[in-house]
């Protein structure tokens, strides 16, 4: 389940508009409920550090522990990590996953004799810019999704980089989001347990025959979202689960074309909150204190402030 964004941003909009204290446009909502979304997300971390290290209500609907962990269900993945070997000022590394393999958006674009611009319809350029980018080229002789790197995409469009391509072939772009938020466990070779230690903990481990890190029983320093992986003869099947980053809010719509030219809602092109149903009304005043600020309203700010306080007084009591 998910908390449904045309109710929001509704909501929202009453609020303000109760006294005519503004207008938040789509755009603008859209930028703040996509923040708050993630603003709230990182609570979830903290309330889980804080309610690990005491006793737990263990009431059926009351645990704050569990309900913590389990909002992040939705946001839990498992991926490849990709290696990088050894350079003159760099260790070898695997970098963290950068898509849980779902593709967020695909085009299929056929080729013509003397055209090298085709315009992005199905994907857009904003996509394109927070995604891994895959292109395959598929030939009607039977060579079909073999990578192809001779393009660039800007300004909305795949410019070929070598040339057109004759008419009869086909290129495929299809999305991958990076969409890698925060690091869970690494595994080696499916089952295997890699154990994250810091640079002291590693030279201490490296002193002994014993505890000096194995295939068997390999370790990982984590750095700027790089994982060194010891011993270095490890070069291959290493995998991490991760928290992905929320997809962006979008509340999208359609111009009425009689009528004065209002926004109608769309629910197609449109992308709800990736939270629980029960932080609806945290979502509504977490808004309502950025939309506050937007349109120079005091008044929303300290309502909105003093709620968000409120709240966060019971959660700590």
């Amino acid at each position: 389940m998910a908390i449904n964004v045309d109710q929001v941003y509704k909501t929202v909009l009453l609020i303000i508009n109760k006294e005519q204290r503004g207008y938040l446009t789509p755009s603008e909502f859209n930028k703040l409920a996509t923040q708050v979304q993630l603003d709230i997300v990182d609570t979830y971390f903290e309330t889980i550090n804080q309610q690990s290290r005491g006793p737990q209500n263990e009431t059926e609907y009351s645990n704050r522990l569990k309900t913590a962990q389990e909002s992040l269900d939705t946001l839990k993945e498992i991926g490849d990590c990709l290696y990088t070997p050894a350079a003159a000022s760099q260790p070898a590394f695997f970098t963290t996953p950068s898509s849980s393999g779902a593709s967020s958006g695909t085009q299929v674009l056929a080729t013509q004799n003397t055209v090298v611009s085709f315009p992005l319809t199905t994907i857009t350029q904003a996509q394109v810019e927070t995604s891994n980018v895959v292109v395959t080229l598929e030939s009607p002789t039977g060579s079909n999704g073999v990578p192809y790197s001779n393009y660039t995409i800007t300004g909305g469009a795949l410019q070929l980089t070598n040339g057109a391509i004759p008419t009869g072939s086909t290129l495929r772009i299809v999305l991958y989001p990076e969409n890698f938020y925060k690091l869970g466990t690494v595994f080696y070779d499916g089952d295997k347990s890699v154990q994250p230690v810091q640079r002291n903990e590693l030279a201490l481990l490296n002193l002994s025959s014993i505890s000096k890190p194995c295939k068997n029983f390999p370790v990982y320093i984590y750095n700027n979202n790089k994982i060194i992986v010891h011993p270095s003869t490890i070069n291959s099947n290493v995998q991490a689960t991760y928290i992905r980053k929320p997809n962006d809010v979008v509340w999208n719509f359609n111009t009425s074309v009689s009528g004065g030219g209002y926004y109608i809602y769309n629910p197609d092109s449109s992308i709800d909150f990736e939270l629980n149903p029960t932080e609806q009304t945290n979502v509504i005043i977490q808004i309502l204190l950025y939309a506050g600020i937007v349109i120079k309203d005091n008044t929303i700010v300290q309502a909105a402030a003093a709620e968000i306080q409120k709240e966060e007084q019971n959660e700590k009591s």
